[in-house]
């Protein structure tokens, strides 16, 4: 079978651009026709809202919330991946294990996070810790089940040559167990990461005073549709950036483009 042809980068950029400037126009399109339903809707445009984006960069207004959803999205991810790694070596590595706990984490990943949310608070109090724990609860889980899906692939002539040169346990986690599930961990980062940006914003409405999330209540309590829509865009932006951040690690690590 022909392998498919490789699309060089400037392509990919110049459709990638495409594809947003299309977007810009179905949005532009369709706050158009809302302007005859909605007496507001004029107000979310993209014009509007890259002008309401640009007066908040300037004036400084974003820099404070955005680095309080950036350190939440960091500390929920290391806390994820503090878990999440030992726990997924060690059902990956063990059959029996992995039948003990199969059926105990699928039923805890189909709860969804936000549905912990009252707990979180009752459990917590009002703060960051509720939200690391959702954040945390919602990021663990790709992280386990990659983790533990690359252990399985390992290539077992490593292992027993690991074995007949008298490795001990450590020699072979971290030379040839840890390496070679790396690239397994960084797939689970990448999607643990999306799941988190989902989560965040939702997480950030139980009673702080900063973050993304608050802001985006903050505009709709002052009735500032344009900004509201700003912080969504602002939103989008940053989390495409953590995406492509945690892709490129992957490519370099894999060696993939």
């Amino acid at each position: 079978m022909k392998a498919l042809k490789q699309t060089p980068l400037s392509t990919r950029a110049v459709l990638g651009l495409g594809g947003l400037l299309v977007l810009i126009a179905l949005w532009a399109s369709g706050t158009h026709w809302l302007q005859g339903n909605i007496a507001l809707a004029g107000l979310l445009s993209p014009g509007e809202t890259f002008k309401s984006l640009y007066e908040l960069l300037v004036q400084n207004q974003l820099t404070l919330h955005t680095l309080t959803s950036m350190k939440r999205v960091l500390i929920g991810l290391g806390l994820a991946l503090m878990l999440g790694v030992p726990i997924g070596l060690a059902i990956g590595t063990s059959r029996a294990l992995e039948n003990c706990t199969g059926s105990a984490f699928q039923f805890l990943r189909m709860i969804s996070p936000l549905s912990w949310m009252p707990i979180a608070v009752m459990v917590f109090g009002i703060g960051d810790a509720p939200i690391y724990f959702l954040l945390t609860f919602a990021a663990v889980w790709p992280i386990i089940l990659n983790t533990a899906a690359g252990v399985r692939q390992l290539d077992p002539k490593w292992l027993m040559l690991a074995k007949s040169l008298s490795a001990t346990r450590r020699e072979v986690l971290f030379k040839i167990v840890v390496p070679g599930v790396l690239g397994h961990i960084l797939t689970g980062v990448r999607l643990a990461i999306g799941i988190i940006w989902i989560v965040l914003v939702p997480c950030e409405m139980l009673g702080v005073s900063s973050g993304l999330g608050y802001f985006i209540l903050d505009t709709r309590d002052r009735l500032a549709y344009s900004e509201l829509m700003a912080v969504i865009v602002l939103i989008g932006a940053l989390g495409f950036m953590l995406d492509g951040l945690a892709q490129k690690l992957h490519q370099h690590w894999t060696h993939s483009k």
